[in-house]
C-alpha cells in the first residue's frame, strides 16, 4: 500500500533533497510540496496525506501548528524534521503530537527506515534526539519513584532480547535485520512483540524501560 507524503519544508534546495530521498522507494508518494504553512490543514486535507514532513524551524512553523494540524488531522502522523535540538523544542513538539523527530543531518541514510517505522507503529528518532529524551526522562521525579521489575518479568525470548540490545544501541530495523541474519519483517515481528510485552507504545518508551529496569 502507497504511503501519501506531505512536505512542508522552507529550505527549497532541502525540500529537493528530501524529494529524491523520497522517490528512491516505490512504496511512498509525495501528495504535495510546500515552502510556508499557510492554510496547512486545508492542504493537508486535499493531498489526503498519511504522514506530514514538517520543518518546525520554517517561518509560520512552530508548536501550535504541530498542535494545529494534530487536532484538525489526528489521523495523519506528523514526523519533524529540523536542525533544533533544544530539549524543550522535543518535548514540546512530542506532547503538541508529533510522532517522531528527526535531525535534517540524519534524513539521507535514515528517512525511509524512520518512515517504515512510524506506518508500523513506532516512534522514530535520531539518535541524539533519543538521548536527550532519555536524560529528560531520567530526570523526572515520577521515574524515581518507579520500583522496576525484575528483567524475567517480561518474559522475553532470546531473539527478542538481541533485538532489543540493537534497538538500544541505535540500530535501524535495516541495521538489525543485517546483523542477526534474519528478515526485516521477521525483525518487525520481534519489535512488535517487544512493544506488546513490555507495555509500550513508543521506540522512547521501549529504550528507556529497557535501561532504567535492566531488561538487557
Amino acid at each position: 500500500m502507497t504511503t501519501k507524503v506531505l512536505i512542508f519544508e522552507g529550505d527549497k534546495h532541502f525540500l529537493s533533497v528530501l524529494s529524491q530521498i523520497l522517490n528512491t522507494d516505490l512504496s511512498l508518494e509525495i501528495v504535495g510540496k510546500f515552502g510556508d504553512t499557510s492554510h496547512c490543514v486545508e492542504k493537508a486535507m486535499q493531498c489526503k496525506a498519511d504522514i506530514i514532513l514538517f520543518d518546525i524551524g520554517m517561518k509560520g512553523g512552530g508548536i501550535n501548528m504541530i498542535k494545529l494540524l494534530n487536532s484538525e488531522l489526528p489521523y495523519v502522523q506528523i514526523l519533524i524534521q529540523t536542525n533544533i535540538v533544544e530539549e524543550i523544542m522535543i518535548i514540546d513538539s512530542i506532547k503538541a503530537g508529533a510522532a517522531g523527530y528527526l535531525k535534517k543531518a540524519d534524513l539521507k541514510s535514515t528517512l525511509i527506515e524512520s518512515i517504515r517505522v512510524l506506518r508500523s507503529g513506532g516512534a522514530p528518532m535520531s539518535s541524539e534526539i533519543s538521548r536527550k529524551v532519555l536524560d529528560i526522562i531520567y530526570r523526572s521525579p515520577d521515574l524515581k519513584s518507579m520500583r522496576p521489575k525484575p528483567p524475567h518479568a517480561y518474559h522475553l525470548t532470546v531473539k527478542e532480547k538481541e533485538v532489543l540490545k540493537h534497538i538500544i544501541d541505535g540500530l535501524s530495523h535495516k541495521m538489525i535485520a543485517a546483523d542477526m541474519n534474519i528478515r526485516y519483517d521477521t525483525v518487525r515481528n520481534h519489535v512488535k512483540k517487544i512493544y506488546e510485552k513490555l507495555k509500550v507504545a513508543s521506540l522512547t518508551e521501549v529504550v528507556a524501560k529497557a535501561i532504567y529496569e535492566q531488561i538487557i
